[in-house]
This record gives structure tokens, C-alpha cells and sequence, in this order.
């Protein structure tokens, strides 16, 4: 590795733009976007994610592609051009039939094809089944530079760690995993790694061993999920609270804590379908994985369905009754929506002819509009009708400064999904 690469990042969103800017503490990041409006913005030194810091975003931006170091932000195939290291962070999110969608990796695997030079590496860190790297998107950098692969040009595999919303573990904070497509790539790539990450780094054996330590990463939290929701919905009918269920149980040493919920967001929620594809490719049907899909996707209405069997024993008429839904993020204080699985509780009231308002202060109004059609209570102080049912979706520390009490009518029930208030505060909780 040269002492002064010239890095192009593919992707500014969640997982790019953090890692851009370490990179461009040391080195020339060229951070490469589409999104006209994303790019205006980090221009402007603004980040909608609030993954970094605004101010410190301002202090590493630079206004000349061939400075030493520094963060240079385009949407300008011609300004990725003499780089030494792509690395592509492009979204990989799944169809209605949860199958994989390539698109995004295919369109950023013909940009970096149009550009590449020879003795470039190239490397993936969005979330893919194993093959994807080496099968897809290689035979497009091939085609589209003319290059060999392997001989003009090579490719490596990083899959992202980053948890949007976490200011512990950051993306220099969280042990990365690497690979290379030759042993003496999968080095250089590893040496590009160490030199922002504190945490260490972990040099797979191949490009697939790495691609498919990603998707078990996260298949294996939603299945641990997956059991406690099926808990959760088990100790309902026995009428015992699963959260002390689960801190009794935790106290043994080796148990596995987890708490029931909505599984939303880009990884957990959509990366067991990328395996379970490439299973079902190969001629094997996975039987967890998808048993754990179907019990995750399956919350949402779920939580909808109890809160509505409450109401009717509250006495409530169902049709034409009123819910406030607080939170429409996949997770709490965080400003990330992609699939936030809150939409089918929304969607389940709306079922029933339930009148549906959605609260959430950590959620940009436009994007919840573009992304799912409906329109947020902008702020708490529209807050001033009486629901028959309040849930709580989300665990935002903000909404610890409502009161619920005076938002409910008099028939009105209280769903905590999250557990964030007392027990005795809500009528029911997972």
C-alpha cells in the first residue's frame, strides 16, 4: 500500500459516510453518491443520519479532488477516476418476495468498471450471500474495464459492523473482518483496515468465508429473536410477564440475553433471506432461518391484534376508534426507517377502520411520506386527542417525557412493545 492512496467510497449512508470521514483523517477519500440532494447536503457539512458529527463533518471536507488528505464528496464519475482502493457500501435490500436485489451493487460494480485501473482493488463490504462478490460483481468489473481479474485488478470483502445510532460502537470501535481474493491482496486489504481500526481486524481465509460470516452474524440474532418473541406470545396465554421471565433466566451465566420486539432495519430483518437464497439455489430448504423470519415478520400485526382484543374488553367500538403509534424507526434514537417493521402495526389498525396517528421526534417527515405514504404528528403538542390505544413501538428516551395517562381515553389501553415504562404504568407489554 502506497503511504498516500487515493480511496473512493461508493455509498454515503450509514455505513459509508462514517467510514469515509476515519479514512479521510489519514488519506484522499473521494466519497462517491447519486443521491443529488445527499451530496448538496454533505457539502453543506449537514449529515441527516447524525452518524457524524456536523462540525467535525465541515472540518475534513475539502474542495480539491487531489488533495493529501481530506473528504471530497461527488456524485462525478470522472472525479473516482486514478483511485487505488474502491470500496463499494451500496444498500442490498430484498423485493416483496424477500428475494435479493442486486441493483444498487450491479449499477456501483459498472461505475467502478468504467474507472478502474489496473492494480486497483476493489472492495465490497455490502451485505451479500456467499459467491456474490467473486460470481456477480467481479465479471462486471471485468467487462466493463476490460481488465483480468486477478491479474490486472483484485477484490476484497469487508462486510459493514455498523449499528446506526450507537455512539459507543462506532466503525473503528467494532473488530472488522477482511479478505482478499489472493493471499497477498487479502494483506493489503487488512494493512487498509488497521489503519482506522482500534479494534483490530480478522483476516478471513477467502471472500466467501467472509461474505458468509456476515449473514450468520445477523441470521443468528433473529433467530435468537425469534424464540423470545415466541416466548413472549407463549406467556401471554399464561399471563406471566416475560420480561422477568427473561431477567431470572439471564441470571445463569451462558444464557442468551434477548428481548422481544419488532426486527426492522437493513441487516438483521433482510440478511437471513440473502442466505436463505443461496440455500435454496444450491437445493437445500432452510428450515430455522425462514421459521424465525416468518415469527419475526409476524410481530407487528401481532401487537396490533392484542391491542385490539383489549380494547374490545375495554368496551371500545373498534371501527373508527383512534390509536397513537409512537415510533416509526426501526430502532430507538435513531432517525433510520428502512424497514421498520411499525408499519404493520399501522397497517393491521388501519385493517380494523382504526384512525392511526404516528408521533415520532427521531423521524424526517418527508422521508416516512416518500417511504410508506402516510403523514407524522409533527410534534408533541399536537398530541391532543383522546386514544383509545396508545402503543409504544419504539423505545425513544423522548417519549419518556409524555404522559400517556392524559393521552388515553377512558376506555384507552397502553401496548408498551419495548418495555420502556413501569410495568405498572401500561396495560400491556411483550
Amino acid at each position: 500500500m502506497t503511504s498516500h492512496p487515493k480511496i473512493t467510497i461508493l455509498g454515503l449512508g450509514y455505513v459509508g459516510l462514517p467510514l469515509a470521514v476515519e479514512f479521510a483523517k489519514q488519506f484522499l477519500v473521494i466519497g462517491f453518491d447519486i443521491n443529488q440532494q445527499r451530496i448538496d447536503e454533505l457539502n453543506q457539512g449537514i449529515d441527516r443520519t447524525l452518524e457524524v458529527d456536523n462540525t467535525f463533518l465541515k472540518s475534513i471536507l475539502v474542495t480539491d479532488p487531489k488533495a493529501k488528505t481530506g473528504l471530497f464528496v461527488s456524485n462525478k464519475p470522472s472525479d473516482i477516476e486514478d483511485s487505488d482502493f474502491y470500496i463499494v457500501t451500496v444498500p442490498t435490500p430484498t423485493d416483496a418476495l424477500n428475494k435479493p436485489i442486486f441493483t444498487p451493487l450491479i449499477k456501483a460494480s459498472e461505475t467502478v468498471g468504467k474507472v478502474l485501473k489496473k492494480d486497483a482493488i476493489v472492495i465490497y463490504e455490502s451485505t451479500v450471500y456467499p459467491g456474490v462478490t467473486e460470481d456477480i460483481c467481479v465479471p462486471i468489473l471485468e467487462k466493463e474495464s476490460g481488465l483480468t481479474f486477478n491479474v490486472d485488478f483484485f477484490a476484497g470483502y469487508s462486510p459493514e459492523r455498523i449499528n446506526p445510532g450507537d455512539k459507543v460502537h462506532t466503525v473503528t470501535q467494532i473488530l472488522k473482518v477482511t479478505s482478499g481474493s489472493t493471499p497477498e491482496i487479502a494483506v493489503k486489504v487488512d494493512n487498509l483496515y488497521k489503519t482506522i481500526i482500534t479494534a483490530g481486524t480478522h483476516m478471513a481465509p477467502s471472500i466467501k468465508v467472509a461474505e458468509a460470516a456476515k449473514v450468520i452474524e445477523n441470521s443468528q440474532r433473529d433467530i435468537n429473536i425469534a424464540f423470545v418473541n415466541e416466548l413472549s406470545k407463549i406467556f401471554r396465554l399464561l399471563d406471566i410477564d416475560t420480561k422477568a421471565v427473561l431477567e431470572a433466566a439471564g441470571t445463569k451465566w451462558n444464557f442468551i440475553k434477548m428481548s422481544p420486539g419488532l426486527v426492522g432495519g437493513h441487516c438483521i430483518g433482510v440478511d437471513p433471506y440473502y442466505l436463505a437464497q443461496k440455500a435454496i439455489e444450491s437445493g437445500y430448504n432452510p428450515e430455522i432461518i425462514l421459521a424465525g423470519r416468518k415469527m419475526n415478520d409476524s410481530m407487528g400485526s401481532y401487537v396490533a391484534q392484542e391491542t385490539v382484543k383489549m380494547m374490545i374488553k375495554k368496551g371500545a367500538t373498534i371501527k373508527g376508534s383512534k390509536a397513537l403509534v409512537l415510533g416509526v424507526t426501526f430502532k430507538e434514537n435513531c432517525p433510520d426507517i428502512r424497514n421498520s417493521r411499525v408499519i404493520d402495526i399501522i397497517n393491521e389498525f388501519k385493517s380494523y377502520d382504526v384512525e392511526v396517528d404516528v408521533y415520532d421526534p427521531w423521524a424526517s417527515s418527508a422521508e416516512v411520506k416518500h417511504e410508506y405514504d402516510f403523514d407524522l404528528i409533527c410534534t408533541d403538542t399536537k398530541l391532543a386527542s383522546k386514544y383509545d390505544a396508545i402503543v409504544v413501538a419504539v423505545a425513544h428516551d423522548k417519549f419518556l417525557k409524555l404522559d400517556l395517562e392524559n393521552l388515553k381515553s377512558d376506555i384507552g389501553v397502553i401496548f408498551d412493545v419495548k418495555c420502556l415504562f413501569p410495568q405498572e404504568s401500561v396495560d400491556s407489554r411483550l
